[in-house]
């Protein structure tokens, strides 16, 4: 009996100096092949960043009168500073204005602010776009108002020309991070927006998120699609968006998740079957973009599924060059 246990003891030393003597760099290797998800609040961050990175600053003085900004792309802002108020009262002093300006696919990925309409009957479509724009004025970090229009001069060159089908939209973010763009009710009977040679003419009756656009239209069968983005990501965590080929300026999201079977969704039932389009999935991985895309030719019903070994690593540049590149 005594010699039988010291066999087992000197086994289980022999075990134990075989794992303690292993090469560490094998320990690290095997540990790096598994992936841990990023937390909510590191792919929100991520977002908030492209965010930031898309924010133009100016200031002037409430006592101005009517001035005209000019932005990075060329656009004009004309704003009559006697119509700011702070609390019911007119502004003087130094005025803060936070602006953004998106016109691209890749910036409104990065920054998560698709272009989905809601329909008269409550659903979602895609928008194609003419310019997704912020105006935020602050004085001494508090909100202000206007009693009268702002009014936007966006060369149409930059989103492919003129449309004259164009209105004005006022975007409005859910509690889970989502942008939905509401048309705005104009008197004029012009939508908020008119062209005039190489310009849209936009006038936003208030300070936030406002968007030229139209309903992307297809005269084809719609369905509803679903995807699955890859184990332990969902919609905390991850995004899935639909780039519509030959739309350079509209970009589609998956707005609705079915936790239990892992499903992406935009649960109205709007894709048109046949469309040519590409599937994209994206989160955060360390500071950066993990992504991945598939060419897809919408079915009926279409389930479109991502695996972890599909996706790849991008700075933000990086992502918004490859979707931007996309047909």
């Amino acid at each position: 009996m005594k010699n039988l246990k010291t066999v087992f003891a000197s086994l289980f030393i022999t075990g134990l100096a075989l794992l303690t003597s292993c090469d560490p760099n094998e320990s690290v290797e095997i540990s790096q092949e598994v992936k841990i998800p990023p937390t909510m609040e590191a792919f929100q961050n991520i977002r908030e960043q492209a965010l930031e990175n898309n924010t133009q600053t100016f200031q002037f003085d409430g006592n101005d009168g009517n001035i005209t900004l000019t932005s990075d792309n060329g656009v004009q802002i004309n704003i009559n500073t006697n119509c700011l108020t702070l609390n019911g009262n007119p502004v003087s002093g130094t005025v803060d204005l936070k602006y953004v300006e998106l016109f691209e696919k890749g910036n409104m990925l990065t920054t998560h602010k698709p272009t989905m309409g809601e329909l008269p009957n409550g659903d979602k479509a895609l928008l194609i776009s003419g310019g997704e724009f912020l105006l935020e004025a602050t004085q001494g970090g508090i909100a202000l108002n206007t009693n009268c229009n702002i009014q936007l001069v966006v060369p149409n060159s930059l989103t492919g020309g003129a449309d004259p089908a164009m209105t004005l939209w006022e975007g409005t973010i859910d509690n889970e991070e989502n942008l939905t763009w509401d048309e705005v009710e104009d008197a004029t009977g012009q939508g908020g927006v008119f062209v005039e040679g190489g310009e849209y003419y936009a006038f936003l009756g208030q300070f936030g998120w406002s968007n030229i656009d139209r309903f992307y239209n297809d005269p084809r069968p719609k369905t509803l699609i679903k995807a699955q983005a890859p184990v332990g990501y969902n919609f905390t965590n991850s995004a899935i968006y639909l780039s519509y080929d030959g739309e350079d300026s509209g970009l589609a999201s998956l707005d609705t998740y079915d936790g239990t079977l892992n499903l992406f969704s935009e649960h109205y039932g709007q894709i048109p079957i046949g469309l040519e389009c590409h599937v994209i999935f994206a989160t955060e991985d360390n500071g950066v973009w993990r992504y991945a895309v598939k060419p897809v030719t919408i079915v009926a019903d279409d389930i479109i599924s991502f695996n972890f070994n599909e996706t790849a690593l991008a700075t933000e540049a990086e992502f918004v060059n490859i979707i931007n590149a996309l047909p």
